[in-house]
């Protein structure tokens, strides 16, 4: 079963469609026993990483999902789920981040063109770096859905796919059993599912 963290910041009900459109057995909680039994938990994200944060460290699921990566339990976190897995964010001033993965969040302003539109926002290309098991139903050139102001970096180490938008926006990451994904597979068509299936699989 697959737990989708419910902690006030995420899109469920797009993810929890697609998990069913896949056939797989979902469940969307905060409840700690829950996240514990489950096989694998999904962390989404939209708002401010900052109000995010806070919400996970005041209900303990900060902890709860440190304790599960730690035990080797597959964790995707989506979008802004995926910023929060790293350790910092610079995101209006500085956030202390779960510390998952190596690397700060920071903005895109400033990294590209400014007659570049802030939030990125539309279809971009993957560019693979790695070969990796939740890859394994993708490929290079496969095209997925971005809504984002900020940006992994430092998180060189632990790169799988990259897109560009003026600059190699980490599109998703991975160490061990810990993924990131900062676009949205449950936006992104075939090639999300193709993703969220073979995370399901892991």
């Amino acid at each position: 079963m697959i737990a989708i963290i419910d902690y006030g910041c995420g899109n469920l009900f797009s993810l929890s469609s697609s998990l069913t459109s896949l056939g797989e057995h979902w469940q969307i909680t905060a409840d700690k026993n829950e996240l514990e039994q489950a096989d694998k938990l999904i962390l989404p994200g939209v708002g401010a990483f900052g109000d995010a944060a806070d919400k996970l460290h005041k209900t303990g699921l900060d902890a709860v999902l440190k304790e599960a990566a730690g035990a080797g339990k597959p964790i995707l976190g989506i979008c802004l789920g995926m910023q929060l897995l790293f350790e910092q964010s610079h995101e209006y001033g500085e956030h202390a981040g779960l510390g998952l993965l190596k690397g700060t969040i920071e903005p895109l302003a400033g990294d590209i063109r400014p007659e570049l539109k802030i939030p990125h926002m539309g279809w971009n290309e993957l560019h693979i770096i790695r070969n990796d098991e939740i890859l394994r139903r993708n490929q290079e050139g496969d095209s997925v859905y971005f809504v984002h102001s900020f940006y992994a970096k430092g998180c060189e180490g632990n790169l799988i796919a990259t897109a560009e938008y003026d600059a190699a926006v980490p599109a998703l990451v991975g160490k061990d059993n810990v993924y990131g994904a900062q676009f949205h597979p449950e936006k992104s068509g075939r090639v999300g599912l193709n993703l969220l299936k073979s995370f399901a699989e892991l």
